[in-house]
């Protein structure tokens, strides 16, 4: 799966580059699948008890999207959309082996 077009995420040769939706303050920290955001564009949804002050909403997103995908916190960055809803994150390592992962989360 090399066509990223439309997908929450794209492949990067470093790793990948993901498209969220974070929901703060909700009942529990997850990561509940695909949203569709337009016609040619998904986004994945995470929900996160945090509160989003501080950045600490966006700190925990970034906790559950590592646990999800099996790595460690400092691989996975905010890229932009600090302070919006839809953000985007970067992770850094295998490529193949994190899309093996998070297309089996979705």
């Amino acid at each position: 799966m090399t066509d990223s077009k439309g997908r929450a995420f794209e492949v990067l040769p470093d790793g990948l580059r993901l498209h969220t939706r974070l929901t703060p303050k909700s009942a529990r920290d997850a990561v509940e699948g695909v949203e569709a955001r337009g016609e040619d564009r998904q986004v994945l949804k995470v929900r996160v008890r945090a509160v989003p002050e501080n950045g600490k909403a966006n700190e925990a997103m970034l906790r559950v999207i590592a646990n999800a995908l099996g790595v460690g916190v400092a691989q996975v960055k905010l890229e932009a959309g600090a302070t919006a809803r839809i953000k985007t994150l970067r992770i850094t390592g295998d490529a193949q082996a994190l899309e093996q992962r998070l297309l089996l989360l979705l």
